[in-house]
Formats: structure tokens, sequence, C-alpha cells
């Protein structure tokens, strides 16, 4: 089974986060980076 996340330079775990808040919440994308970015996370 190939890697899903083989294209990106983000660790896994950071992306299944961005993922998890932008379905579990009425989020936009940029609303998600804002809080991403309050975390430390770039």
């Amino acid at each position: 089974m190939e890697n899903p996340f083989r294209y990106f330079k983000t660790s896994p775990e950071i992306i299944r986060l961005a993922v998890m808040m932008y379905v579990r919440f009425p989020l936009s994308l940029r609303q998600v980076e804002d809080l991403l970015d309050e975390r430390g996370i770039d």
C-alpha cells in the first residue's frame, strides 16, 4: 500500500488535524489555517 502523504512536506499528523478541523467544524480553509497558525503550526 502506498503512502497517501508521500507528496506532502507536512507531517501526516498535521494534515489529519487540518482535515479533521475542516470536516468536523463549519470552518473555511482560511479559518483552519489561522487556527493552526495560532498553535504555532506552519
